[in-house]
C-alpha cells in the first residue's frame, strides 16, 4: 500500500470537461469548446483533448508524421510555436491535444489556467506542522526543522517546505531552472547538489491558496533521504523520480 493517496484515474482514462475551454494565440481565440475531455497521459495530471471542429481553421499544419502513444496513434501537426497531435481513432477519435506552450494562453470559462489542466479529482493543501523533519543527501544534512509547511497533493507524496533559515543553502548550488504549477504558481529558485540536479525549489510568490509556502524550500522526496520524527521515509517512485526526465510538456525552462 502506498504511503499517500494514489491518483484515482489511471493513464489512458478519460472524463468529460464540464467547463468551457478556450485558448488564444496572437490575441485571437483559436479554440473554443464545451465538449473537451480530460485524458490522463500519466498520473496525476490530465490534458485537454479538444474536438477538431472547435479549432480555428489554419491553426493546424500536418507534418506528415505520426507518433504512437499508449492511447493511440496520432498525426503530428504544428500549431502556434509548438506541436499538436490529432487522433483519427481510439478513445480520442476526432480530437486534438495541443502542447500547452504552443498557444499563448488557456482559459476555463473566463479564468486563465497555467501549465496544464487542474485535475478535477485532486486537492492541494498547505498545512503548517511542528513535526521534526530532516533532509539529507549523500550523507550531508540539507535541512532540519520543526516548523515546516507540508503540501498534500492528491497522487503525489507530501512535500515538506522548510523555512530558508532551516536549510543549509551553502551546500546547495543555484540553478537557472524555472517550472510552473497550476496550483502553486511559478518557481522563484531551484538548487542542485552534486548527486542530484534541481533537487530543491522555492516559490516567493505562490498562488493565494498556497501562500503558506512563500519563501520556503522543498526537496524532491524521490531523490533525498527524509526523516519524520526520527523515522526514515522510503523514497517514493513517481514520474518525478528521474532528474532530467521529469514530465514538463515543454514547461521547464533550462539554460
Amino acid at each position: 500500500m502506498s504511503a499517500y493517496p494514489e491518483p484515482l484515474i489511471p493513464p489512458g482514462g478519460t472524463a468529460p470537461v464540464p467547463r468551457r475551454i478556450r485558448a488564444m494565440l496572437d490575441d485571437r481565440v483559436v479554440l473554443d469548446t464545451t465538449d473537451a475531455i480530460y485524458l490522463w497521459e500519466f498520473p496525476p495530471y490530465p490534458q485537454y483533448y479538444v474536438p477538431l471542429a472547435d479549432v480555428a481553421d489554419g491553426l493546424l499544419t500536418d507534418t506528415g508524421e505520426t507518433k504512437t502513444f499508449a492511447h493511440g496513434v496520432a498525426r503530428v501537426h504544428t500549431a502556434g510555436v509548438g506541436k499538436a497531435w490529432v487522433y483519427d481513432d481510439g478513445v480520442a477519435k476526432g480530437r486534438v491535444r495541443f502542447q500547452w506552450d504552443a498557444l499563448d494562453s488557456w482559459f476555463e470559462e473566463d479564468e486563465e489556467v497555467f501549465v496544464h489542466p487542474r485535475n478535477p479529482y485532486s486537492r492541494v493543501d498547505a498545512i503548517k506542522s511542528t513535526r521534526h523533519i530532516t533532509v539529507t543527501a549523500a550523507g550531508q544534512l540539507l535541512a532540519d526543522s520543526t516548523a515546516t509547511v507540508i503540501v498534500f497533493e492528491t497522487g503525489l507524496p507530501p512535500r515538506y517546505y522548510f523555512p530558508k533559515t532551516s536549510v543549509q543553502l551553502e551546500r546547495l548550488t543555484p540553478s537557472d531552472t524555472v517550472t510552473a504549477c497550476p496550483y502553486k504558481g511559478r518557481t522563484s529558485a531551484y538548487w542542485s547538489v552534486p548527486s542530484v540536479p534541481d533537487v530543491a525549489w522555492s516559490y516567493d510568490f505562490p498562488t493565494a491558496p498556497l501562500l503558506p509556502v512563500a519563501g520556503h524550500v522543498a526537496f524532491f522526496n524521490e531523490n533525498v533521504d527524509i526523516t519524520v520524527d526520527g523515522v526514515p521515509q522510503e523514497r517514493p517512485v513517481t514520474p518525478f523520480s528521474t532528474p532530467g526526465q521529469r514530465p514538463t510538456d515543454g514547461n521547464v525552462k533550462r539554460p
